[in-house]
């Protein structure tokens, strides 16, 4: 793409006055303009995603837009339910933007239900399949910092969009020019019942069935629960309050990030992956008897756990590790009430932590593992669903603090699992222990699995290609040791093919296809690397597996040390 053709495009098309002013300030600046108008933001699976501001290769009301037109024309082309949910997080021009795509939506004569104030993520799934929709949008860019927005899209299962019908969408955005004007406002549309606002039913509605998805709700008022929370000035605010505020539990919300800021002042990066994420929490606790710290991302689908470690100190649990200790409560629990079905599953993505496995095998469960992203477990959950067995899915998990109980969403839900891991917290209460004692008595069991991950992170209009490269460079130069262990076993899950290179064998990969690299270090862990589908980003995930920490602590910093250079 001419990105100097495709600025004067923009010049030209007769854009508002403040549009016509950021394409004027870019004009003497190649390396931004080429950055802006040198390609186009990708439509995957994941829908779409980028830094706003005017150009082509950012996310703004023509983009939008355009991605929202491209479903409108998929949905009205598919034997499906010809209506769409939409939702919207607390980022600067989400509203907005949710009211661009319900009028795309609406001018295809599509009904539309839009919520009406900010809700989570697995809320929108939820109203997908409550509302018989036929796909579902919800804008938000998850976890990123404030310049950042983006459009995650579902089918009518209540998952993200699978290949095919992405693969029709992008088709369809491919032969949609920039700048169609709307037929009518969106207020028009409003008025005339094409666009309906989700209300306060709904919400109820999604309350009730979470709440019905606790094991032992009744532990928690005895327990006297003493929690810190921040919902990083994002959705989760309302959602979590509430359900914990039924439940008893005494919560204490973080002031400063309490409110909705697209700004994210006090957290610049509003990941609770993150340490820095939970700081404004640990000033809070510091200050009062509290059992333990959490935190929910800005569209509530992630959340993540600090608990007291010392004076004043705290120890943020990784995903891994508050995955495995939940679903070890939530077998533990259902079993002593004679409550696993026969055959019943628990999920995980293959980059989460192989303890996992041990756990389930432990409770006689089977585990799945799936490729990464979260509609790969909502599609193990579907095949359950489909034979009328879906009662047997009993939790599904990503090391990225994603979380999910029940069948009633098919996305990672934060305020589910907030809601479990008050009940898990009060529990072990009960018997005088915390959650920092059940992690010790974990490892006890089942060894030391330290997972890490590194995320490269690439720049300029060139980023994706890099990223690309990067991968074929691992597929061509194998490494035949990491980190001092000897590497016994490659999986290449674009090829489908793993690879023994001990006994020279060769089996397939019963997984759809995908660009990830999986290097099998015997039973000492792993390394997996995998391009982002949204960003022009390499992730590694590493896995030691040792008899304590400091071993464990030495052999993935081998690992890391090694693929770094």
């Amino acid at each position: 793409m001419d990105f100097l053709m495709n600025y004067k495009s923009w010049c030209d098309a007769g854009l508002p006055a403040e549009i016509n002013k950021e394409l004027f300030d870019l004009r003497n600046n190649d390396e931004e303009l080429k950055s802006r108008f040198g390609s186009e933001l990708q439509f995957g699976t994941a829908g779409m995603r980028g830094v706003m501001g005017v150009g082509s290769n950012r996310l703004n009301k023509y983009t939008v837009r355009r991605a929202a037109q491209g479903m409108a024309a998929w949905l009205s082309s598919a034997d499906l339910p010809q209506k769409a949910a939409i939702g919207y997080d607390s980022r600067h021009n989400s509203e907005l933007f949710a009211q661009v795509c319900a009028v795309a939506f609406a001018e295809a004569g599509i009904e539309v239900w839009l919520y009406d104030r900010l809700a989570p993520t697995p809320m929108l799934s939820y109203a997908v399949r409550e509302l018989k929709c036929g796909c579902g949008i919800v804008i938000s860019a998850s976890h990123n910092s404030g310049e950042y927005n983006g459009v995650k899209c579902y089918g009518p299962d209540g998952c993200q969009m699978t290949d095919e019908p992405a693969a029709i969408v992008t088709e369809q955005i491919n032969k949609i020019p920039y700048f169609v004007p709307e037929r009518k406002s969106f207020q028009e549309f409003v008025e005339n019942g094409a666009i309906h606002y989700i209300g306060q039913e709904i919400w109820e509605s999604y309350y009730n069935t979470v709440l019905a998805e606790s094991i032992n709700p009744d532990l928690i008022r005895p327990a006297n629960l003493n929690v810190v929370y921040t919902p990083l000035c994002g959705t989760g605010n309302e959602p979590v309050r509430e359900i914990l505020g039924r439940l008893g539990v005494n919560l204490t919300v973080v002031p400063c990030q309490e409110k909705p800021d697209g700004d994210f002042k006090t957290c610049e990066y509003p990941n609770p992956e993150t340490d820095a994420a939970l700081r404004e929490s640990y000033k809070i606790a510091d200050n009062m008897l509290c059992d333990f710290v959490f935190g929910t991302d800005p569209d509530a689908d992630r959340v993540a756990v600090a608990v007291p470690f010392g004076v004043k100190e705290y120890r943020k649990l990784t995903g891994n590790e508050l995955g495995c200790l939940l679903m070890d409560y939530i077998l533990k629990a259902r079993k002593e009430k004679d409550d696993i079905p026969e055959g019943s599953i628990v999920v995980r993505s293959i980059v989460s932590s192989p303890l996992a496995d041990k756990i389930a095998e432990s409770y006689d469960v089977t585990m799945r593992a799936v490729l990464t992203g979260f509609k790969y477990i909502g599609g193990e959950i579907l095949n359950l669903e489909n034979k009328g067995e879906e009662y047997k899915f009993l939790f599904g998990f990503e090391e990225s603090c994603g979380y999910l109980k029940g069948t009633y969403a098919r996305d990672k839900d934060a305020i589910v699992a907030s809601m479990l891991i008050c009940e898990y917290a009060a529990w072990l209460k009960m018997q005088g222990k915390s959650i920092m004692h059940a992690l010790d008595e974990m490892y006890a069991t089942y060894g030391y699995y330290l997972a890490k991950v590194q995320s490269v992170e690439l720049t300029g209009a060139d980023a994706m290609e890099k990223a690309a490269k990067m991968m074929a460079d691992l597929r061509s130069n194998t490494p035949k040791s990491i980190g001092g262990i000897a590497v016994t076993v490659v999986r290449d899950y674009r090829s489908s093919v793993a690879t023994d290179i001990v006994n020279g064998t060769e089996e397939t990969i019963l997984l759809p296809k995908s660009n990830v690299l999986e290097f099998v270090l015997g039973s000492s862990g792993s390394v997996i690397v995998r391009p982002s589908g949204t960003e022009p980003k390499v992730k590694f995930y590493y896995t030691a597996i040792a008899k304590d920490y400091p071993a464990a602590k030495e052999l993935v910093q081998a690992m890391m040390d090694q693929m770094s250079k």
